[in-house]
Order: C-alpha cells, then sequence, then structure tokens
C-alpha cells in the first residue's frame, strides 16, 4: 500500500481551527408540515473533522444538502467558506469536495473514464487533468488498471477512486456520507488515516455516519436526532460528561432471554446488546447489580458477570435520546 496523497501538489492550506469554515445559525428546514432540520447552529473550524451523528431519519442528508447549497433552508442561515449556501450555491459547489456512500462513480465506466468525468465536470482539462488522472490511480492502487470497468473492482480499491475523485479540483471542505459503509476494518483504517493527512493539511472534513466506531474518529461530534442536535462535543467528553446513568455490562445466557427481562425491570432506564453481553443503564450501578442479577436468575437464565463499565459512544447516544421527549417522525 502506497503512502496517501492527495491528486494535487498540496498547497499549504494552514488548519486553523478559530477560522470558521462552516457557521450554521438557526438552520429549519420544512417539508410541508414536516421539519427535518429544527433550529440547528454549528461552527466547523478550519482543518477540523467534524461528525454528524446519527440514525436513519435524523435530518443529517438534508443538513448536508443544504451546506452544499442543494437545498435551502426554510429559515435561518447556511454560510460555507464565507459563502452564504443559499444565494452563492454555485461558487460553494465550486469549494466543496463530496463522496457518498455509494461513491459516486459510474459503474459502466472504466476507472480513467469515472476520473476524466469528474475532472470534466469540475472545469479541469488538458496536463492539468492528466496529471491529476495519474495521482489519483496512484492513491488508489490502480496504476496499472485504468482500463478496468468501475463494477468490477474492490470496495476497497471504490472507496479510494471516489476519495480521489472527490478531491480532485483541490477542494477546502470535503463532505463525506457514511463513507466506510459495507468496507472491511483494515479497509476503513486505511481510510481514516488518509483522512486525518488531508486535515492536517488544512482541508476541512465534515462526515456524516450512524457508525459509532468511525464516529470516534473525529475531533468534534454532533449527535442528531429527529432534526436536532441533542449534544454536541469531543468523543471523550461526550462519554465523560454527556452519559446521566452508569452503565452495567452483564454476562447471561440465553442472552435475548436476558434482554427481554432486564428491559421490562423498573430498575432499568434501558438496554441493549453489546457484542456478547448486555448494557444496561441504571441510576445506580451498585444498588442495582445484586436485585438485576437475582431478577435473571429467577427467570431461569444464567448470568456469569455483572460489572459497571466505560459507556460507549453508542451507549451515549441511546441514553440521550431516550432522554429526549418524542417529536414524531422527520424525513432525513
Amino acid at each position: 500500500m502506497r503512502r496517501f496523497s492527495p491528486p494535487w501538489s498540496v498547497k499549504a492550506l494552514s488548519p486553523d481551527p478559530f477560522s470558521s469554515a462552516v457557521s450554521v445559525a438557526r438552520a429549519v428546514r420544512k417539508f410541508g408540515r414536516f421539519t427535518a432540520v429544527d433550529d440547528v447552529s454549528f461552527e466547523i473550524g478550519s482543518g477540523e473533522i467534524f461528525g454528524l451523528l446519527g440514525p436513519n431519519g435524523a435530518g443529517k442528508s438534508t443538513m448536508i444538502r443544504m451546506m452544499c447549497g442543494l437545498l435551502k433552508p426554510t429559515s435561518g442561515r447556511v454560510t460555507i467558506l464565507g459563502s452564504d449556501a443559499a444565494h452563492q450555491s454555485r461558487h460553494v459547489r465550486s469549494r466543496i469536495g463530496y463522496m457518498s456512500q455509494q461513491f459516486s462513480l459510474y459503474e459502466d465506466l472504466t476507472v480513467t473514464e469515472n476520473i476524466r468525468l469528474f475532472g470534466g465536470l469540475y472545469g479541469l482539462s488538458g496536463e492539468g487533468l492528466s496529471g491529476r488522472i495519474h495521482r489519483v490511480l496512484e492513491m488508489s492502487d490502480l496504476t496499472d488498471s485504468g482500463d478496468r470497468t468501475t463494477r468490477n473492482l474492490s470496495r476497497g480499491h471504490r472507496q479510494r477512486l471516489a476519495l480521489g475523485c472527490a478531491l480532485l479540483h483541490e477542494p477546502e471542505l470535503l463532505f463525506l456520507d457514511e463513507p466506510t459503509s459495507g468496507v472491511d476494518p483494515i479497509t476503513r483504517r486505511r481510510f481514516w488515516k488518509n483522512i486525518k493527512e488531508l486535515a492536517e493539511k488544512g482541508v476541512t472534513v465534515l462526515v456524516t455516519t450512524h457508525n459509532m466506531e468511525e464516529a470516534s474518529e473525529c475531533g468534534r461530534l454532533a449527535l442528531m436526532y429527529t432534526g436536532r442536535i441533542i449534544a454536541m462535543d469531543t468523543p471523550e467528553e461526550l462519554l465523560t460528561r454527556k452519559m446521566p446513568w452508569t452503565v452495567l455490562r452483564i454476562k447471561a445466557e440465553p442472552l435475548m432471554r436476558g434482554l427481554a427481562v432486564l428491559r421490562s425491570s423498573s430498575l432499568c432506564r434501558d438496554a441493549a446488546l453489546f457484542g456478547n453481553a448486555i448494557h444496561v443503564f441504571v441510576d445506580d450501578g451498585e444498588q442495582s447489580r445484586e436485585p438485576l442479577g437475582q431478577l435473571l436468575v429467577r427467570e431461569g437464565i444464567t448470568v456469569s458477570g455483572i460489572d459497571v463499565t466505560r459507556p460507549s459512544l453508542e451507549d451515549v447516544f441511546v441514553s440521550l435520546i431516550e432522554t429526549e421527549e418524542p417529536r414524531g417522525v422527520h424525513p432525513g
């Protein structure tokens, strides 16, 4: 695997966390009677990796479309690299890159044809485009595969090719929409190494995801639910300050029966599967441990361990959703 290098001669874009690349101020987007984005505000510093985390239907995709200038907010303001995304959308799109979950590649075209197509869309031609095509082939490990049809590539190669295409025009801001969905852990790790190198060179990165492992790679996270941001901080601060309950890790057999029993207990705020164990949210770990163990045993469930454990990002997100009042269903 070659060392990652973006498909251009890097201009020193000095990372500046105090300079806002993205500023969203009280953004609202409605579709008829539905509110997809509800009074959302946040800023992203230059050179920052920022994650927008939430389940399907949380409003992430709608928020991305507004930031790309594809949708106008019903109210509020979205400013991208100093430009109003709603009223200067063409200028905004010339300065951003976008990589979707499906990688936005044309599977019937060859690798080189895809790169040329994206280069043309970005207004590149001649020797400048030829040089960048070579760099994209290098960073994708496809130097000898330019004539291969894209649908015949591995998912990891398609991922790297899509990233290279998104970077062809030297964007200052890169949007990644569920970028590692369906790829293996090694490919995901390599991909994030590439993204961090881009950020070190001053490229601002915004990632939308519902993958907790991916979310932990971001410098800051905004947790989005039913169109609203319900928490925003670094992953570590979210883990240590935003978890309202104690988490018990319970190993029990049969697992699914144990989960059902625990969810029915008044001692549990909530319970969820976590690997081969159950994470249970309680108000007091020490006082709850013994009665929960006794409850499981009475129900004929074998308990091999109950311990207080450090919450995961998934635990924090679930707990925050549980404390939110239901707001109805919103389109994503």
